[in-house]
């Protein structure tokens, strides 16, 4: 370990780019040292300053990133050292730096991702590891947004995202090992070497993932289509069915962005609205007649504490006294933390939809057991439950809502993945303009017999 070895690894670097790969790096290089040269061996000897840097990246980054940018390239060594080493991040640096973060492994962005955390190098602590991994989800969202690659989602109809930014940091972070004994829960802020940081790369994806992303869009880089096919998951998924609708969601974008990592690859690609209570109305008919049916599903409760939790589904929901769904179903908080609750194993009571029974709980529900639900909303909309003290026995879930019965404040149902066939909006029928009635049928077991007759669904999707 230690910094990145380019004497060495030079050639395996370069060998690891595609010649049209190639061909971007050094036309950014001689961007960047202002060289103009079609000579390589000209444009060698150049240099990248920090001010050239920032005047490329403009307002793209924030200018605290672009600064661990640089120190991360200063940081790779050099096959033979310069006259003034410190000056000028040299070509050879340049190439390795890109190679490393988008093609390396967490041992070879370990000491650059040190580095990028502290330009002194060397130990650094928990608090300066969470510095980074803020600024580095911050200017993720900056530049998605800079760029226009938020694919339908727009902040003004969405929470702030700086408390979204400082909840998935601390989330990140907290999969982190450090030197902290663990008998010793006094030190508050431990020390990480090197170690601990490729540790922690290794374990937490996201943290690679999204500095290629900040790398890539804020540099310009590597934008072949060769090297981002469809099927590869998606930093945002495409957002739809907000068309003529002005609300605004509980969620913000690294809330969205982090559920959306632990859905089935299949579902990441898109999103679609189907309820928001602040639109469909406050109604648990309502509800049942927007989700019902409608495939996989994503729902974000907010309680009058200002807790916002939710869960997905993993199947369509479906109206019967029995549990349903599998173990791909989990549960999550957004606020006042950000986490994912996956299956445990201990049972099958995943998901649970019932109206209209006498004998049976009637409302929604996710793991636990009929009366101790992950997560209720009861029938009699506007009250629900988290009795999961001291974990839920399904998803491992803590009590999610800041009161075991809460009150419900908002809730949304956003549909992952493609529809499930028969499902495309088409002409409407009378009864889309009543989901109530829509709903009813549903209950007492009568489909609409026109659903498989209608015209094929708009390709957008908007409700």
């Amino acid at each position: 370990m230690g910094n990145v070895q380019s004497s060495s690894s030079y050639q395996k670097h370069l060998s690891r780019l595609l010649p049209e790969e190639r061909a971007d790096i050094d036309a950014i290089f001689s961007t960047l040292s202002g060289s103009e040269e079609a000579s390589v061996a000209k444009s060698a000897k150049k240099g990248v300053s920090l001010l050239k840097l920032k005047a490329y990246v403009k307002d793209a980054l924030p200018e605290s990133m672009v600064v661990r940018l640089y120190d991360g390239m200063k940081s790779i060594q050099l096959t033979e050292k310069l006259p003034d080493p410190g000056a000028q991040v040299a070509k050879e640096q340049f190439v390795v730096f890109l190679s490393a973060i988008f093609k390396g492994n967490a041992e070879e962005k370990s000491g650059i991702i040190l580095r990028m955390i502290s330009n002194a190098g060397g130990p650094v602590k928990e608090s300066q590891i969470l510095e980074f991994a803020e600024d580095l989800v911050g200017s993720l969202a900056h530049v998605l947004n800079y760029r226009n690659d938020l694919k339908g989602w727009y902040p003004k109809n969405m929470h702030d995202s700086t408390a979204g930014v400082k909840a998935l940091a601390v989330q990140l972070v907290s999969e982190l090992k450090s030197a902290r004994d663990p008998g010793d829960a006094s030190a508050p802020d431990a020390t990480c070497d090197e170690s601990s940081i490729e540790d922690w790369l290794f374990r937490v994806p996201q943290v690679s993932v999204y500095l290629s992303a900040v790398v890539q869009r804020g540099l310009l880089a590597l934008r072949s289509p060769a090297d981002q096919p469809e099927d590869l998951p998606p930093l945002l998924p495409k957002c739809s069915g907000l068309k003529g609708h002005s609300f605004v969601s509980l969620l913000n974008l690294p809330a969205v962005a982090y559920i959306n990592s632990h859905l089935p690859s299949e579902l990441q690609q898109k999103w679609r609205l189907l309820f928001a209570s602040s639109v469909h109305g406050e109604s648990f008919t309502q509800l049942c007649g927007h989700i019902v049916n409608k495939g996989p599903c994503v729902l974000v409760l907010k309680d009058t504490d200002g807790h916002i939790f939710g869960g997905f589904s993993s199947s369509s929901w479906e109206v019967k006294p029995q549990f349903q769904g599998n173990s791909s179903c989990f549960l999550f908080s957004v606020a006042p933390t950000l986490a994912v609750f996956s299956y445990t194993g201990y049972n099958d009571h995943y998901m649970y939809l019932n109206h209209g029974q006498q004998t049976m709980p009637n409302g929604l529900g996710m793991g636990g057991q009929h009366g101790y639900f992950g997560l209720w909303v009861d029938s009699n909309y506007g009250k629900g439950h988290s009795r999961a003290k001291p974990r839920c026995t399904t998803y491992n879930s803590p009590q999610l809502s800041a009161k075991e019965n809460f009150t419900l404040d908002a809730m949304e149902v956003w549909a992952v993945g493609d529809p499930p066939e028969g499902a495309e909006k088409g002409p409407k029928s009378i009864l889309d303009a009543d989901p109530e009635a829509q709903a009813l049928l549903e209950l007492i077991g009568k489909g609409r017999q026109s659903d498989g007759l209608r015209a094929p669904a708009d390709e957008d999707g908007d409700n």
